[in-house]
């Protein structure tokens, strides 16, 4: 393909253009031939790579800025550059997007769950399914690495591109309020947008919650393309009512109120998960989980909801749920035989650390200790919400660290320690985080339940000048064997008595 096959706004005076073999917005991944993207990130300017980009063979840059003087190669100059980017990359790949039916998913909470479970009921109708979201891609077969939440235009197209020759039909993936407001999904076009909820989280980066809304509805707008074709909302979440009042498409709400035309007609939960009969447009029908909690049944809600846009049937839906044993980092079970509960969760927000602390109460018959930090360099304003929200829920909080990246995390947790302390509720501080995990699990009796919350599936731990390996679920699993409790099993299972 040609320069101008892929940039078609080119004025006709410029010819064709040069030969185009890739297409790159790294520069450590140009190869000859390729077209470089010179984007401006958060925290990296494209721009300043391009003289690498051209030195590894780069045939053209596009860039929203004027062209600096003798760069040797065509400089395209484009209003919004990520949208050249995926506008060169859909025309590249061949359009993959048109060959799939996309699901997108958005809101602060419940995203990736929802996302599992629509992939889940999916894989239970026969039908090729892709996944993108937090924890990882499933791409063709294949588990990848997510270094975004959303990946970038170019990067999710070569996926699609990949889901389209492995034979699949549908795709499913995470919208994060990021790539929404950055159009990184420009052109992308989705049989169903679903909305979770919306609560404080990145006003860091959105600055206000009216901001943030604007971020999600971009989704139900449709960017650079028409509408969804059904949008599915939660109405017991007050930014999903006025969503819903001002989509253009199809919808279905979803929620706990019967006004729903998804909601559960009766419904329990315990240690094993859940059961509920559900009203929905195809008629009633049970669902059982293996996943515990309210929280749990508004995403399976949710998931109903969109599958049934997708035309599944009630016995396919009920199948994908049921198989669906654990999302990783989502109230994740850590087992080594103790007799109390120990669960990870990715809760970084005040109304996840009350889900997921209101759902470990239910289930359990002692006292309730909750592990948490903060993370750096990220919205200070929701700290002592947090703090505020673990010592209301918690019988004990060991206030800890989390991801600092350039902030003194002493003076992370201090901000923590402002919510924490109007509570009331007993806490210790401990800035290590192997060290926190370790104090609850050793104060923790038979009945208790222990929630280590924050990091959930990620397997690092973020500091001012490294990053270091780090898994709660492992660090959690190595302590209680540490206890004894593991082995104590073992020789409890072979009559072996102290």
């Amino acid at each position: 393909m040609n320069l101008i096959d892929l940039l078609p706004g080119l004025h006709p005076d410029a010819g064709p253009g040069p030969e185009v073999r890739s297409l790159a917005y790294n520069s450590r991944l140009v190869q000859p031939g390729a077209i470089f993207f010179a984007i401006k990130g958060e925290n990296s300017d494209g721009h300043h790579f391009v003289p690498q980009a051209i030195g590894r063979g780069a045939v053209a840059v596009v860039s929203e800025r004027p062209a600096p003087e003798a760069i040797g190669v065509p400089w395209v100059r484009v209003p919004k550059v990520r949208r050249a980017l995926s506008d060169a990359a859909r025309a590249f790949y061949g359009h993959p997007e048109r060959a799939l039916r996309l699901a997108g998913i958005t809101g602060t909470n419940g995203k990736t769950t929802t996302a599992y479970l629509i992939e889940s009921i999916m894989r239970a109708a026969g039908l090729g399914v892709g996944l993108f979201g937090t924890i990882e891609y499933h791409v063709a077969g294949k588990t990848l690495p997510a270094p975004n939440t959303t990946p970038e235009s170019l990067d999710l197209i070569s996926y699609l591109a990949d889901l389209r020759s492995a034979g699949s039909s549908t795709a499913v993936m995470e919208a994060s309020s990021h790539a929404l407001a950055q159009e990184r999904i420009w052109g992308i076009p989705f049989a169903v947008a679903i909305f979770t909820n919306l609560t404080r989280d990145h006003l860091d980066y959105h600055h206000t919650m009216e901001e943030y809304f604007r971020a999600k509805q971009r989704l139900f707008e449709g960017l650079g393309t028409p509408p969804p074709e059904l949008s599915v909302i939660n109405i017991d979440d007050p930014w999903g009512r006025r969503l819903i009042e001002s989509t253009s498409s199809r919808s279905v709400a979803f929620g706990f109120s019967p006004e729903a035309a998804v909601h559960p007609r009766r419904f329990s939960s315990d240690g094993n998960g859940l059961k509920a009969m559900l009203v929905t447009p195809g008629g009633q029908f049970e669902v059982v989980s293996p996943l515990s909690g309210r929280p749990n049944l508004m995403n399976i809600l949710g998931a109903v909801a969109a599958a049934q846009g997708l035309g599944v049937n009630a016995e396919k839906i009920r199948e994908g749920i049921a198989s669906l044993r654990s999302v990783p980092g989502r109230f994740e079970r850590v087992e080594a035989e103790q007799p109390f509960l120990v669960i990870v969760d990715y809760a970084h927000t005040d109304d996840a650390l009350r889900n997921v602390l209101t759902t470990a109460r239910e289930l359990t018959r002692g006292r309730l200790i909750v592990v948490f930090g903060c993370g750096g360099d990220r919205d200070r304003s929701k700290r002592a919400l947090m703090g505020e929200a673990a010592g209301s829920l918690a019988d004990l909080v060991v206030l800890t660290s989390d991801n600092p990246r350039s902030e003194d995390p002493l003076m992370i947790m201090n901000d923590a320690l402002v919510g924490l302390q109007r509570t009331g509720t007993a806490y210790v501080l401990e800035v290590d985080r192997a060290a926190a995990i370790q104090r609850a699990l050793e104060r923790a009796r038979a009945g208790d339940g222990v929630v280590i919350a924050g990091k959930g599936h990620e397997t690092y731990q973020v500091m001012k000048d490294r990053t270091i390996p780090f898994d709660d679920r492992r660090v959690a699993r190595r302590v209680l064997e540490g206890l004894g409790y593991a082995s104590r099993s073992a020789r409890d299972a072979q009559g072996v008595t102290e």
